[in-house]
């Protein structure tokens, strides 16, 4: 990004947005930023919802550093660009990842639209632990973040490239700790403050108690994989692929977990097997991934395959099925892929090439 720019931060209330917001005022960029109120919880689902807190925060940063805030109200889109999907995903028995659609739809989505539509034509800056190259003459890429144990770039694989083009990632460069100390050095009130936990921008709520409040119980049997009943579930939804805790069936012997290996829509049972290769369902080296973003034209045949957050990525061979969609062959299994989880792609030298959703495993 050259030359001086006005900028929109997404300002969450938390500390790398605040650093990001503090290293662009010092560069000399206009800085406004602005608070997304995506969710409020006037439907009494347990948890803290700690928005107002985050606005006091957030309000407090810019006071410190002498910039505009503004709180731009976007609960109704969120609720239909990302409650609803996260809602719908999991009654048809998938993965979803609100987070990872929260960037497209939300920050670089409605937000961007704000932001160009106000005059920032620098884009809309956030904290997120990733990089943007920009390469004349071939666009902007996306990199992974510098500090390998926070890279956040899988929450940005299903960005389209025009929303790229305008994403700013002023923390990209840094590690946490890095991060940490500008916020000390500007006298930001949220140096030290926690990192965030919970659903997107919905707060600590446990992901079983936000969805009981729209999906209701609807109990099973708990099965082995040859069929044999082990217990009953209160609905499949509660549970994810390799999940080894939760389903409170004990383990048949020392050294020897049950962990969930598969969902049976048809019948309502959930099917738990053992940890290991040989295990039917828990292990894949082949999927399908639908609705596929391509950064940068068209995926090349060798990918690494990022199946969910903090999951290695995974060497493949990518085969074009057409209509969105590619065939992944995994050099090695790889575990407890789940319908619906955000599949990343990357090249090896860290960059983003695109991402999209699991269709069918096997």
């Amino acid at each position: 990004m050259g030359g001086m720019a006005r900028i929109l931060v997404a300002l969450s209330g938390g500390v790398d947005s605040a650093a990001a917001a503090a290293l662009l005022t010092e560069q000399g960029h206009e800085v406004v930023a602005a608070y997304m109120k995506n969710w409020v919880n006037e439907e009494n689902i347990p948890g803290e919802c700690p928005w107002e807190r985050d606005i006091e925060d957030a309000l407090g940063v810019c006071r410190k550093l002498g910039i505009e805030f503004r709180v731009v109200d976007l609960i109704e889109q969120y609720r239909t660009r990302v409650v609803d999907y996260l809602i719908e995903g999991y009654r048809n028995g998938s993965t979803p990842n609100p987070d990872v659609l929260c960037n497209r739809e939300m920050k670089f989505g409605v937000l961007l639209d704000y932001a160009l539509e106000q005059g920032f034509t620098g884009g809309v800056a956030t904290g997120h632990y990733a990089r943007r190259l920009d390469v004349p003459g071939d666009g902007s890429y996306v990199l992974r973040g510098l500090d390998g144990n926070k890279d956040q770039s899988y929450f940005l694989a299903l960005m389209r490239p025009e929303q790229v083009a305008h994403a700013v990632f002023p923390v990209g460069e840094l590690t946490k700790p890095q991060v940490r100390e500008i916020a000390r050095r500007f006298g930001l009130p949220v140096a030290d403050k926690k990192d965030s936990q919970g659903i997107c921008f919905i707060g600590k709520v446990k992901m079983s108690d936000f969805l009981r409040h729209y999906l209701p119980d609807n109990p099973g049997d708990i099965v082995d994989t040859q069929g044999r009943v082990l217990g009953r579930h209160d609905g499949l939804h509660l549970f994810t692929m390799g999940q080894r805790h939760g389903h409170h069936v004990a383990s048949p012997r020392e050294g020897v977990a049950y962990v969930v290996v598969g969902k049976d829509l048809q019948n309502n049972r959930l099917v738990l097997g053992y940890e290991g290769e040989e295990t039917p369902g828990l292990y894949a080296r082949r999927a399908v991934v639908g609705s596929v973003t391509n950064l940068h034209g068209t995926l090349p045949e060798r990918v690494y395959a990022q199946p969910r957050y903090r999951a290695p990525a995974v060497p493949a061979t990518c085969t074009p099925l057409g209509s969105g969609r590619v065939q992944l062959d995994f050099d090695e299994p790889v575990r407890a892929l789940a319908l619906g989880q955000v599949c990343a792609f990357y090249a090896p030298q860290n960059q983003l090439l695109g991402g999209g959703f699991f269709e069918s495993i096997g």
